[in-house]
């Protein structure tokens, strides 16, 4: 990274004011009635409403449009564990996003816990003050014990963006580029690099989106992931196939697909001319991906090809799911985020980058053209339409699938959709 754009990143971080979040009050405070209302003695006449009933602090709190981003700090970004206290400029930036993109407020909430145990309890003590918890950087396999408990233990959503973000976006991204080089899910042979929490949930959604387990193979730092290896955590044991492949050639002989979710420069040119014809590649180890794209280009003239970054077409990043995924939750309600929710979101990124791309899209990308095919498979990040299409989307699949405890009605004065309680 330039010296130049390291003080221009600090710079930004420190001044006018240190950090990149604040709170602000939403309800006027310049008269002694308002001093009465906010506070004491108005103040009761809320708490006692919530005291009788428990939902109606979404009502008459910020709750239900409050998110915290909670992590331990061992995890990231690529920097590892670094602890809870660094990492708060990654969670500061996470509020940022959420704000910018579907204006939920966040409080960042960073945790020195001393176990797995200690830190699930901590976020299920500080749970009732919010609409949900997106779970950050947190390292595997806590990060899977993690959230499994609080899920099972909050009526709120919890999601683990580093899971289920990323696996939702690389799943919109992969039936996209499936279909644009003539191929489905269910017959492609797809490999894995990269068996942490973002590999792990990744596949397991492609797979209930129909690809063929006997075709996925996972590769970590020992080769690709198999039966006869003691070695593996449950949440890996359940991709390990009984296979004599052992290395990331043996598995990308003929593959189709190639998810890279691990470190620089590990696909090398050799190992990408052995895939089948037409195939997919999404290096998205950040900044530096398994194998940069001009070399790709160079060796494949056939390949569709994303990665994380920005700098390059089909940047496959989280951006495009949580912000809108959260809100859609928010909107209804609903007690979780389920499977039927993230392929709901799933099916509207990957429908929308099918439709004529505004104005406002091609002047802010500073290009005249963006047409779904090889260059253009998702949405980007500052299209307007997201707002609309995927919280939308999310929302109904809530619905459908029992967890909303909100529900869309129609106004027969004006037709406008309004929210009623369950």
């Amino acid at each position: 990274m330039p010296s130049r754009f390291k003080q221009q990143a600090l710079a930004y971080h420190q001044q006018p004011r240190p950090g990149k979040i604040a709170t602000q009050i939403t309800k006027p405070c310049a008269s002694p009635l308002d001093l009465a209302l906010a506070y004491t003695p108005g103040v009761a006449e809320p708490c006692r409403l919530i005291h009788r009933d428990a939902d109606t602090a979404y009502d008459y709190t910020a709750k239900g449009n409050l998110v915290a981003v909670i992590s331990d700090g061992t995890a990231v970004l690529g920097l590892g564990n670094i602890g809870a206290l660094a990492g708060k400029p990654v969670m500061e930036g996470k509020a940022v996003l959420f704000k910018a993109f579907a204006d939920i407020d966040v409080f960042d909430i960073e945790v020195n816990a001393k176990s797995t145990t200690e830190f699930i309890q901590t976020v299920k003590n500080i749970a009732p003050t919010f609409g949900g918890i997106n779970l950050e950087d947190i390292a595997a396999p806590a990060c899977f014990e993690i959230e499994q408990a609080l899920i099972e233990q909050l009526d709120i959503p919890v999601f683990h963006d580093d899971q289920h973000g990323t696996a939702i976006i690389i799943a919109a991204s992969l039936l996209n580029a499936l279909e644009l080089q003539h191929k489905t899910i269910d017959k492609v042979q797809i490999v894995c690099l990269g068996a942490g929490s973002a590999g792990i949930a990744s596949m397991k959604l492609l797979l209930k989106l129909g690809a063929d387990p006997e075709n996925l193979f996972m590769v970590d730092r020992q080769g690709v992931l198999h039966d006869d290896d003691d070695t593996l955590n449950p949440y890996q044991r359940a991709f390990a196939r009984h296979t004599d492949k052992r290395t990331l050639a043996d598995a990308m002989d003929g593959a189709d697909v190639f998810v890279g979710v691990s470190g620089p420069d590990l696909l090398s040119t050799d190992i990408l001319a052995t895939m089948a014809p037409r195939p997919v590649v999404f290096a998205m180890a950040n900044p530096d991906p398994e194998i940069m794209p001009e070399l790709a280009h160079m060796t494949r003239d056939d390949l569709i090809m994303g990665t994380g970054r920005s700098d390059y077409p089909n940047q496959v990043n989280n951006v495009l799911g949580f912000p809108y995924i959260f809100k859609g939750a928010l909107d209804v309600r609903a007690s979780c985020i389920n499977t039927e929710m993230q392929i709901a979101a799933v099916q509207a990124l990957a429908a929308l980058a099918r439709e004529p791309v505004p104005q406002q899209v091609l002047d802010a990308y500073a290009t005249d053209t963006m047409v779904f095919g090889p260059q253009y498979i998702i949405p980007k990040p500052l299209d307007p339409r997201l707002i609309d299409v995927v919280p939308r989307a999310v929302a109904k699949a809530a619905i459908a699938s029992g967890v909303a405890r909100k529900f869309p009605a129609t106004s027969p004065a004006d037709n406008t959709p309004q929210l009623q309680e369950a």
